[in-house]
């Protein structure tokens, strides 16, 4: 089987060395295996021919049957193009190509009948065919398997060297024929019944060569749920592992330290889902295994809370905490928390970062080596190799998916026994996307507001309204609450970006802080203004005075979407609010109801919106739940735009579509789950086609772990 698959692509039938130099560089096509899983993205029904009288441009594809007629070379330079006719015994239609003419010259043959297939377009109001696929109609395949044909991504270069998607397919049923009996079966008995029996082999080639609708349907299924099935196999063989072979310290005292602090330095009763859970984690540091628990909660919900908690029952069983957040302001926000949180208690926290100057750097090394730090703050610092703990025994990581799997390893073997794991995320993952990125995690949701907390107003507001936006934001500020308003900026860090939109973005940002200025004049207002281009003491001072109410009106970028903390901000302005992304004008909106006063998030955007960006507005306007924001966001962006692929460790689905399939996913997790259930090393006769797949794959990426 392997030799089959594995031959160079250039040897099938059909490609020879130039076309499989092109199939290389343009879609990563190597071999035959590669081919084969080179799946069609849509299927067209070639079923039905049209007549040329019938043609209108608003049909959305035809297929005719014609003669051919004279090619034509019209116009010059970049206006040059390639013209036909093609005639049937209702009358004639223009054929145009733009690119690939010297080719299609000498490839295509006047005076021969054709069946052309394309999409009708209108010029001079006439219809005519720009770039149709042409097949000599004494070559076309006859046959129930042409009525159902895939549709294959390609590039402009492929297809301006005659390698179309109907190209693609005869390769593809070039390919079939070779392969015939070297698939191996790669699930069970049972989860071959649950598909309804097709096999491996039939469901590739009913995918390339559906002979109806009902087979295709069945092998896509197939194929989607053996892809999914094997992901969450092996997330949960991970978890399984772990569970038997990964010991963890032991935490079974609740001491002092943390008595203390919910008696006297806890400002407010913790909310019923905080206490939940706290006490699922509880239960897991004390079950001699190693944690490793993802915390989803929205913004505001009080995660750093819970994460302190965790660390207090840390130290109080004699070892240290570490906390880990992707950026020197989110850090020191964290830093800033915890140190107000715990008040004169005896524990000592100290934050490192890039910026730590080399005196204090060393002081901190060393009392962390020898235990008088008891919890350290820090960003990707505390990845490096000088960074020795005395005892590490707990490590709470913020916003995870900004991390690589490769460095938060390091983190993890600076300890002999691997330290518990709490991953926290302020950004909500929907339900498919966490059974595929933590599957082998434990989750927990804080899904309650502390008490007092009023649900933000969002609204919507066309630039022409801005007037009457001014006028409630003098209401709000004379009543003593402050304002964000909020600029989109392309690049948010202080390395220099000569780019035209950057230069665009950041006229947008000065230009919106003189506007401000001039509508909310000194000395009954003050505005101030940050963004990430700034020095740090720079943006450190423009904060502190927006912090101390010093300013009214703070005009920035999304620095501060993470990391900053104003009870007393009540009203979020979000210029351009059509260039934001869902996620992002969720954590925006985070920033205000901080505090008990009501709060407001006003989007502005110009009159003209597309589609998408009028659903983010109206998903915004109409919700205040992260988890349905973020499933929104899903079926929008997909998964690899949401968290970014390269950091977030997600698969590269082949046939799977991770918002589409949300259910065949819940019933691969299902089976899987059942699967190790009932044969937990997978040796049961019925499961050896499992066993050998996994034996094949065993140097795949186990992509839930996360440390």
């Amino acid at each position: 089987m392997q030799a089959v698959l594995d031959s160079p692509i250039e040897y099938l039938k059909g490609v020879g060395p130039q076309r499989g130099e092109l199939l290389r560089k343009e879609l990563g096509i190597t071999c035959f295996r590669d081919l084969l899983f080179h799946f069609p993205f849509r299927y067209i029904d070639r079923s039905r021919f049209h007549h040329v009288r019938e043609i209108t441009d608003e049909m959305p594809q035809v297929q005719l049957r014609g003669k051919l007629g004279p090619l034509k070379a019209v116009g010059e330079k970049q206006g040059r193009r390639l013209t036909a006719t093609l005639t049937d015994t209702t009358g004639s239609i223009e054929l145009v190509w733009f690119k690939g003419l010297r080719w299609l010259q000498g490839s295509l043959k006047p005076g021969e009948e054709y069946i052309v297939f394309g999409k009708p377009l209108s010029y001079r109001g006439r219809p005519n065919l720009p770039h149709p696929e042409m097949e000599l109609a004494s070559t076309w395949e006859h046959g129930i398997d042409a009525a159902l044909q895939p549709v294959y991504s390609i590039t402009e270069k492929l297809a301006a060297r005659g390698l179309t998607s109907r190209a693609i397919w005869k390769l593809q049923k070039a390919l079939l024929p070779q392969i015939a009996g070297q698939l191996p079966e790669t699930l069970g008995r049972d989860q071959l019944q649950l598909l309804g029996g097709m096999g491996r082999e039939e469901a590739f080639r009913q995918v390339h060569a559906p002979r109806d609708p009902g087979l295709l349907e069945a092998a896509r299924r197939r194929l989607k749920f053996e892809e999914l099935f094997f992901i969450q196999l092996g997330l949960l063989r991970q978890k399984q592992l772990a569970q038997r072979t990964q010991h963890g310290h032991v935490f079974d005292r609740v001491g002092d330290l943390v008595n203390s602090f919910y008696t006297t330095q806890l400002p407010f009763e913790l909310t019923g889902a905080q206490k939940r859970v706290v006490k699922e984690i509880r239960k897991d540091m004390g079950s001699g295994r190693q944690m490793n628990r993802l915390l989803q909660g929205d913004v505001g919900s009080g995660k750093t809370l819970v994460g302190l908690l965790c660390m207090l029952i840390a130290l109080d069983n004699g070892f240290q905490g570490a906390l880990m957040a992707p950026t020197e302001i989110l850090a020191q926000q964290h830093f800033t928390t915890l140190t107000r949180m715990l008040g004169s208690m005896p524990i000592e926290v100290r934050l490192l970062t890039g910026s730590t100057k080399a005196a204090e750097r060393r002081s901190i090394l060393d009392a962390l080596r020898l235990g008088a730090v008891h919890i350290i703050v820090g960003t990707h610092a505390l990845l490096e190799d000088r960074v020795v703990f005395h005892k590490l025994g707990l490590v709470v990581i913020d916003e995870q998916h900004r991390f690589g799997v490769a460095q938060r390893a390091r983190l993890w073997a600076k300890s002999t026994v691997p330290p518990h794991v709490l991953v926290m995320t302020a950004t909500p993952i929907p339900r498919t996307l966490a059974m595929t990125l933590y599957g082998d995690l434990d989750t927990s949701i804080i899904d309650e507001l502390p008490p007092g907390r009023k649900p933000i107003r969002t609204v919507h507001r066309y630039d022409s309204s801005r007037n009457a936006v001014f006028g409630f934001l003098e209401k709000e500020i004379a009543m003593g609450r402050q304002v964000y308003v909020v600029y989109p900026l392309i690049e948010e860090s202080t390395k220099k970006d000569s780019s035209p939109q950057a230069a665009l973005d950041l006229k947008d940002l000065t230009d919106g802080f003189e506007s401000m200025s001039r509508r909310f004049p000194l000395p009954k207002y003050a505005v101030g203004m940050v963004h990430g281009r700034m020095d740090q003491a720079t943006k450190d001072y423009e904060m502190a005075r927006f912090k101390k109410g010093e300013t009214s009106i703070l005009v920035a970028t999304t620095v501060i979407e993470v990391g900053v903390d104003v009870p007393n901000a009540s009203v979020m302005v979000i210029e351009n609010a059509e260039r934001f992304g869902l996620s992002q004008l969720h954590q925006l909106r985070g920033r205000v109801g901080r505090g008990a006063d009501q709060s407001y998030c006003i989007l502005m955007t110009g009159d003209k919106l597309g589609n998408d960006a009028r659903t983010r507005i109206a998903t915004m306007v109409s919700t205040n739940d992260g988890f349905v924001i973020a499933e929104t966001d899903l079926r929008l962006r997909g998964p690899g735009d949401l968290l970014g692929t390269q950091q977030s460790g997600l698969p590269q689905l082949r046939i799977a579509d991770l918002v589409e399939d949300q259910e065949l996913l819940q019933q691969a997790r299902q089976v899987a789950r059942r699967t190790l259930e009932e044969d937990p090393d997978i040796r049961l006769p019925k499961n050896a086609p499992i066993a050998n797949t996994l034996r094949e794959r065993k140097d795949e990426v186990v992509w839930g772990r996360i440390s």
